[in-house]
């Protein structure tokens, strides 16, 4: 499939508006990681991340005060995903130990402090539907025999019937995301009337339920951040070695160059919008280093075959005629790549949100490091490279 029939376009002349834009962007990413830092994840800080799902849109203020009250310190609480889903996420200051005991013991406590702000003791001695577990909501079931099966059937099948029922209620809390918003709502799955109406004497629904924990100690952090370093610096110096070895040593240098390219303005684009960098942000960027030098070898295997087909033609005219010759194929293997990471970012979620970001960011940008970046720096080391030899030819025959 073709989409240009035989471009003829002189993309190095363009270099120079290449290099301009990827001078600003990496100049407004310097300017910003050195001002404003990474919004490094807790993969690579070490803390507790606490999701909380609320009935109603939850109050931040009120939940940020709970926290304060309880002498809690919450380094962000913000909502997280759709807002339809009425989340929190609860990121927690660094943790000065690896212990598993201490790391529960913080989301314990974040429990508690909300339970305190948004559901104090109730009156009677109701208990907190939305937070019961599977085993304890049996037993209160058989305690209460709403349906009066105590006498009319043997007691395996009377505990197996009331274990069946709470089974159902804890599945529908979970396929609700956590939170049952209204007893009736438990008639849909299945639970009979007169269980209903015993829960609604019992139990209440809390305000919220707490919906994973997320906890990693500094130790693990910090050999993260070096592990992903190295992941990112060992695929590069690999990238060098095999395009060095595959055409010539200028090649894998530009080609190294353009990938660091790629990777830094990528980065200080997450630095510039402070979105969080997380393992899966570190696997976006290894992906992105693996396709932005596959679209490089592809562009250079052409510059190889029409400097033996091509004799009499300059280094420039080369490498023009063969981007131009590998353009359809660019743009289909990109375009349909980019259409399918934009559609992750768009309806990925807030978990993909940062992997498919630099998905996004990075495939525009490998689409034109190739000509900004990897093709000048091929063709300047040739220019001087020639200019060398000529002043070695004059000297010599002087």
């Amino acid at each position: 499939m073709e989409i240009f029939t035989n471009p003829k376009v002189d993309w190095l002349a363009k270099k120079w508006i290449f290099l301009a834009i990827s001078g600003f962007l990496a100049l407004a990413g310097l300017i910003s990681i050195m001002t404003r830092g990474l919004n490094l994840g807790v993969d690579f800080t070490g803390g507790t991340l606490v999701y909380v799902k609320f009935r109603q849109e939850p109050p931040l203020d009120q939940v940020r005060k709970a926290l304060s009250d309880a002498g809690i310190k919450a380094e962000e609480v913000t909502r997280f995903d759709d807002l339809s889903e009425n989340q929190v996420q609860i990121r927690m200051a660094r943790i000065a130990t690896e212990a598993s005991e201490d790391l529960s013991l913080e989301s314990n406590r974040v429990f508690q402090a909300l339970k305190t702000q948004f559901d104090p003791q109730r009156a009677g001695g109701q208990q907190d539907l939305n937070n019961i577990a599977r085993s304890t909501l049996s037993t209160q079931l058989q305690e209460m025999d709403p349906e009066q099966l105590r006498q009319k059937s043997s007691i395996s099948d009377f505990a197996k019937h009331y274990t069946e029922v709470a089974d159902r209620i804890i599945d529908y809390r979970t396929e609700q995301g956590g939170v049952i918003r209204n007893m009736s709502d438990l008639s849909a799955a299945g639970v009979p009337a007169s269980v209903v109406k015993a829960l609604e004497q019992k139990f209440y629904l809390g305000s919220f339920t707490l919906v994973s924990v997320e906890s990693v100690g500094p130790k693990v952090g910090q050999e993260l951040q070096t592990r992903a370093r190295n992941a990112i610096l060992f695929s590069l110096l690999g990238m060098l070695v095999y395009i060095a070895f595959r055409f010539r040593p200028i090649y894998g240098i530009a080609g190294v160059i353009a990938l660091f390219h790629d990777v830094f303005i990528t980065v200080g684009l997450f630095s510039i919008t402070g979105k969080e960098i997380s393992l899966n942000v570190v696997a976006a960027l290894l992906t992105l280093v693996g396709y932005s030098i596959n679209d490089t070898i592809v562009i250079f295997d052409r510059v190889r075959e029409n400097l033996r087909l091509v004799r009499r033609a300059d280094l420039a005219t080369i490498i023009n005629l063969s981007v131009n010759q590998t353009l359809n194929r660019t743009i289909l293997t990109s375009g349909m790549t980019f259409l399918a990471v934009m559609a992750l970012y768009l309806f990925g979620g807030e978990v993909l949100n940062g992997f498919s970001f630099a998905l996004v960011v990075g495939i525009i940008i490998g689409c034109y490091s190739t000509l900004a970046i990897a093709s000048p720096v091929v063709l300047w080391w040739q220019m001087y490279s020639d200019r060398k030899n000529n002043k070695a030819a004059k000297t010599a025959t002087a």
